[in-house]
């Protein structure tokens, strides 16, 4: 169940065909709750912060993971993600990875270079160092979420399209794929919110019961903000649903 907390936000992301005005800005939070089953698992954070990198400005996200209760009695979990992204291009320079989950850790940064389509990969707990070539546009995993939530055209897409990004996790690069599944409102603790649903497709057999086995519901609105996730694993089933927020640059549109 490595990964399993912070990713499934960090899955929640949409894609389309041209960068637009950014859907978020620096003091950007929301928070979810993790479900697994009707036990509370856990929480997951993610949030948008300034920074300077070489010079440039970029935006600084930091998502965190971790599991509370006799969840964490049973598998502890605290991770750690950031991610250092261009705020012209959307591009990241710089990403972090640190993680603890049930005794299995990480501890790595990486460094893109853009120009040259290689990354650097600093792995702390090793004490190694290795430098990889991605395709052009790559992003982390992080950044994935933040560069697809920039782009336009999702009242374009038609039930059952998909969309891809070149995605770099765990040392390879994978296409990282949605398909849309359409349109519908749901209940949160907000209030009645019209909300997208995608379908991420994620590799099975090892966490998850089969490739579309997760579900996301994203607002219908300028803010692109994941709602509600829900995932059949190998064992049981997850439900994460927004918890709170604040700093959101558009407008949360919900239903009376």
């Amino acid at each position: 169940m490595k990964n399993i907390i912070l990713l499934l936000v960090l899955f929640v992301t949409v894609s389309f065909d041209a960068p637009r005005e950014d859907a978020y800005d620096v003091g950007e939070w929301f928070k979810f709750r993790i479900h697994y089953g009707i036990v509370n698992a856990g929480y997951a954070t993610l949030e948008v912060k300034d920074a300077t990198i070489n010079n440039k400005k970029t935006f600084h996200v930091v998502g965190k993971g971790y599991t509370t209760g006799m969840s964490r009695f049973f598998f502890k979990v605290d991770d750690l993600y950031e991610s250092y992204i261009d705020k012209e291009t959307g591009n990241p320079y710089q990403f972090v990875r640190k993680i603890d989950e049930g005794g299995y850790t990480k501890n790595q940064e990486g460094f893109f270079n853009q120009s040259t389509n290689r990354v650097l990969i600093k792995d702390y707990k090793h004490k190694t160092e290795k430098t990889l070539y991605v395709p052009k546009n790559t992003q982390d995993i992080l950044s994935t979420f933040y560069y697809l939530r920039n782009y336009p055209t999702i009242d374009k897409l038609k039930v059952g399209e998909s969309v891809a990004i070149d995605m770099f996790f765990d040392d390879e690069t994978t296409k990282f794929k949605l398909k849309f599944i359409g349109r519908e409102s749901i209940t949160t603790k907000f209030g009645v919110v019209p909300a997208m649903i995608f379908r991420p497709l994620v590799q099975s057999g090892r966490v998850f019961k089969e490739q579309e086995s997760l579900t996301v519901w994203i607002s219908d609105d300028d803010n692109k903000l994941p709602l509600r996730i829900k995932a059949s694993l190998a064992v049981g089933s997850i439900k994460a649903d927004i918890e709170a927020y604040k700093g959101l640059k558009n407008p949360f549109k919900t239903k009376k």
